[in-house]
């Protein structure tokens, strides 16, 4: 794990990510420097620094991408608001729920984000599903050298993650080159569904996974009958509640299991594990809608995998990183040990030799992102080689 700030896991944690992102070391730099007294201060004077110099660099790189527009070099624009939508994401996640100019800055993150992927041509097309009074809102990328329908992995957020994120971490990329369509979304309790929508998180989560289902199912450039799930970090919760409560699934995987969230905050309360973001409380508060700490405990009770697992009887990949500090792998193997009908379970620890030790492999996302993207394509039909 890179620690740029030595004393603060959850800043690190942040700019691990936004490396994995695409972020540019010398960017990385300009960003960090200033702030390592920042660093060592409580969560809002902190993240406000934070989000100071991430913004202006962010700020920076949209001014660029705008001179090369204007020089009709709109790859080279592309690729810069791609980068400053990285930075604009990083520091918003940082942010307090509520927090002055959080919402400001998060329709920034997808404007910049929306305008860079157009503009670089990249193979990623917005989507919105239909759900409740709103929608859900997706990224669909296409398969590689695929005529006629294709597989395709529909992959759903953490706690803290959004859509963007995953997509910039590479996971679409390298299955659309094995021939896997890819489905980001941001599901209930995350990204646009909580911020733009008002959608808490719901702990049944085949409420929302059936109705993507039902979408992919209209799709003729999907294959109805390979329609996997992955989940990351919570969504090693959500994705295999889903996967056995919605038979249409033919897959599942998750990125960083996460069998029993219950028993986390539990420990967490008792001041054990490491922390994903600043404000910790207030955000898992207003993601799952509580109106106070007593009400989220209560919430929290349920989201569990003791009991679920049996239903599922499709293919599961269950993967870990060996030195997670969030969720201690025991409970990937409770995962694992509990997908007892299941036809094809696995589990994959990943360890130093490979990398990606740490939670969801933030660390290092290279080795196991392939390592889980071969899997899917082997059980889903698509490739390994060129």
């Amino acid at each position: 794990m890179f620690k740029y700030f030595p004393t603060n896991y959850v800043w690190n944690l942040s700019v691990d990510l936004a490396i994995e992102m695409g972020a540019r070391i010398g960017e990385i730099e300009e960003m960090c420097a200033p702030l390592q007294e920042a660093a060592k201060q409580p969560d809002a004077a902190g993240t406000r620094a934070f989000r100071e110099t991430w913004s202006q660099m962010a700020d920076k790189l949209c001014g660029l991408a705008e001179e090369d527009e204007s020089r009709g070099r709109l790859i080279s624009a592309g690729d810069k608001y791609g980068r400053a939508a990285t930075y604009y994401l990083t520091a918003e996640r940082l942010q307090a729920h509520g927090a002055p100019g959080r919402f400001e800055l998060y329709k920034r993150v997808i404007d910049t984000f929306n305008r860079g992927i157009k503009l670089a041509g990249e193979n990623c097309e917005r989507i919105e599903i239909p759900y409740g009074d709103a929608h859900i809102s997706g990224l669909y990328v296409r398969a590689d050298g695929v005529d006629g329908p294709a597989p395709i992995l529909v992959q759903v957020n953490g706690l803290d993650s959004t859509k963007e994120m995953k997509y910039r971490v590479g996971l679409p990329q390298w299955l659309a080159r094995r021939g896997v369509s890819s489905l980001v979304i941001d599901q209930p309790g995350t990204g646009e569904a909580l911020r733009l929508h008002g959608m808490p998180a719901v702990f049944d989560s085949e409420r929302w996974a059936s109705k993507v289902v039902d979408w992919l199912e209209t799709r003729a450039d999907v294959d109805a009958k390979r329609i996997g799930l992955e989940g990351v970090s919570l969504g090693g919760y959500y994705c295999p509640r889903a996967v056995a409560f919605e038979p249409r699934f033919a897959c599942g995987v998750v990125w960083g299991a996460n069998h029993d969230w219950r028993d986390v905050q539990k420990k967490r309360l008792a001041k054990e594990g490491s922390f994903p973001v600043p404000h910790y409380w207030e955000h898992v508060r207003w993601v799952w809608g509580a109106k106070d700490q007593e009400d989220f405990m209560r919430i929290a009770e349920n989201v569990h995998l003791d009991g679920v697992l049996d239903r599922i009887r499709v293919p599961f990949l269950v993967t870990h990183g060996q030195k997670d500090s969030q969720i201690p792998l025991h409970w990937a193997e409770r995962t694992y040990e509990q997908l007892v009908n299941s036809p094809k379970r696995e589990l994959k620890v990943f360890t130093e030799r490979e990398g990606g030790v740490q939670h969801s492999s933030f660390d290092n996302s290279a080795n196991a992102g392939a390592w889980i993207a071969d899997w899917v394509a082997e059980t889903l039909g698509g490739r390994t080689a060129s």
